[in-house]
């Protein structure tokens, strides 16, 4: 598939490199170029892209601004950010964009990001066949990994730990660190099944296999990890537990 994508950065030299290193992929055809989020907008009026490649700290109309008026777009564009700083990860998130890449960029990971943008065009194209029909919209949260961020979708995180400004985010296989504070995604992952158990910790509540009380308080059991409950969350726990097992009797 032959992508036409849009570079969006305010630094002149890092422009020019993104557009270098977005035409020298195969899969690219053409790349639109603009130095701030204004000039974007003009080329988005008048052309129709695949994917917007946006830096996030500009003058004026920053990217997420930007990211967030591309998605009420009838037909919005992929988005990929391309910064230098992590601090958006969480913003990111709550957008859904499709990739968070760290500057300097390196051609083989930008060349993951431009393979996801041609997933998610050849996952909204009608001739796709059943079994590639759709890729699920599904939240996802930069996280580094082996020096390259990358994104994880929410479902496969078990427990978040706080770590002072930062959480921990455990999953089935690892952990990593983000720069969001837990109370930030006890508020916005609360829809998603997550209870806030403890001031250091806050559980996807399908996953907890047991509720126990010990010597020093109520624990619960989480893929065999057990995690304290502090006295203040321990009332609403039960009766959150009791809703989820009555609902399930009930279905």
């Amino acid at each position: 598939m032959s992508l036409v994508v849009l570079a969006v950065d305010d630094e002149p030299p890092a422009l020019d490199e993104l557009a270098y290193l977005l035409n020298a992929d195969g899969r690219v055809a053409h790349v639109h170029r603009a130095g701030d989020a204004t000039e974007a907008l003009r080329v988005l009026r008048d052309t129709e892209v695949d994917a917007v490649f946006l830096d996030i700290r500009m003058p004026g109309l920053d990217g997420m601004e930007l990211a967030r008026i591309l998605r009420r777009f009838a037909h919005p564009p992929a988005i990929v950010f391309v910064t230098a700083y992590d601090d958006g990860a969480v913003d990111a998130f709550d957008l859904g964009v499709t990739d968070y890449v760290r500057k300097p960029v390196r051609a083989e990971r930008l060349g993951e990001s431009l393979r996801r943008v041609a997933g998610l065009r050849a996952a909204a194209t009608p001739a796709t066949s059943a079994a590639a029909a759709t890729l699920p919209d599904e939240p996802a949260i930069p996280v580094e990994l082996a020096g390259t961020t990358r994104m994880l979708p929410r479902s496969s995180v078990r427990w978040v730990e706080a770590q002072g400004d930062y959480a921990r985010l455990h999953t089935a296989e690892a952990s990593h660190l983000v720069r969001v504070s837990l109370a930030t995604l006890a508020e916005r992952w609360a829809n998603a099944g997550f209870v806030r158990i403890h001031r250091s910790f806050l559980v996807q509540l399908r996953l907890v296999t047991e509720l126990r009380l010990t010597g020093s308080g109520y624990v619960v059991a989480v893929d065999g990890v057990e995690l304290p409950v502090s006295r203040r969350h321990t009332r609403e726990l039960k009766d959150r537990l009791i809703r989820a097992a009555k609902h399930d009797w009930t279905r």
